[in-house]
């Protein structure tokens, strides 16, 4: 990522920070990890061992805005609303499963199919605007209760992605099938090893538990889609291969901690 954008994305990060100390709103810190499964062009789609074989680790850090903690003035907004900003690092080691890769007889195609690998490692920074159904104030004056949530956002995130094959060279066609060699999307091959800057549309539902007056325990799922299909390395000629039709995404399955902060 560009030096000009981490100085402008912390610019902004600083300039929110200082305005909401001037004001009545309350702020919250979180940490969250968990697993999560990249649906990219490695396997087959909707393949049980492909979305439980492509599956990395991520952990965040979370910054919350309430509006009602350190307010007696109830709105609907206040009472039901956050924004939440995250920064987050995950990254997922990458194989080809199913189909294709465990097709009788043992064919060229699927030996080199089984032999390519990658990884893609992702940081990102972003915000939600998140919903809570339940009063904020009736749950946090309640300790043991739970408080369901969904959220919208976006996410600006660098992307470094690898692709290799255990069999060589993999711009050698004996290495590597004819799909992926095929020049795509400005790129030399329908694959890449490379690193870039993409957007992405974030969506989350989650629940948290109130555990003391100050914290939270927080489980959550994301769902995050990507402007690029070169986030895994992999993007067959979408022309030539019309079942590569999507972009990647990433699903996130996150345990938390949440602590309200004093003023």
């Amino acid at each position: 990522m560009s030096k000009h954008l981490f100085i402008t994305l912390f610019a902004i990060f600083g300039i929110s920070t200082a305005a909401i100390s001037q004001s009545n709103l309350a702020q919250e810190i979180g940490i969250y990890a968990g697993p999560v499964t990249l649906q990219s062009d490695f396997g087959q789609r909707n393949n049980f061992d492909t979305n439980a074989g492509n599956t990395g680790f991520g952990i965040g850090v979370m910054h919350f805005i309430n509006f009602s903690s350190a307010s007696n003035r109830e709105t609907f907004f206040s009472e039901h609303f956050k924004v939440r900003s995250d920064l987050t690092f995950s990254r997922t080691t990458l194989k080809h499963f199913g189909e294709w890769v465990e097709r009788k007889p043992d064919g060229v195609f699927a030996q080199q199919l089984r032999n390519m690998h990658g990884s893609s490692t992702l940081v990102g920074i972003g915000s939600q605007l998140l919903f809570h159904p339940i009063k904020i104030h009736d749950f946090e004056n309640t300790i043991g209760s739970f408080s369901p949530y969904g959220s919208v956002g976006f996410q600006v995130s660098y992307y470094s992605a690898k692709v290799g094959s255990h069999l060589g060279d993999i711009t050698l066609p004996n290495v590597t099938p004819g799909k992926y060699l095929t020049p795509s999307d400005g790129r030399a091959h329908g694959f890449s090893t490379e690193t870039g800057v993409v957007l992405s549309a974030t969506a989350a539902i989650g629940v948290q538990y109130k555990l003391t007056k100050m914290s939270d325990l927080m489980f959550e799922t994301r769902f995050q889609m990507y402007n690029s299909d070169w986030i895994d390395g992999l993007n067959p000629n979408k022309n030539l291969y019309t079942e590569n039709k999507y972009n990647d995404w990433q699903v996130w399955f996150n345990f938390g901690y949440i602590y309200y902060l004093e003023f």
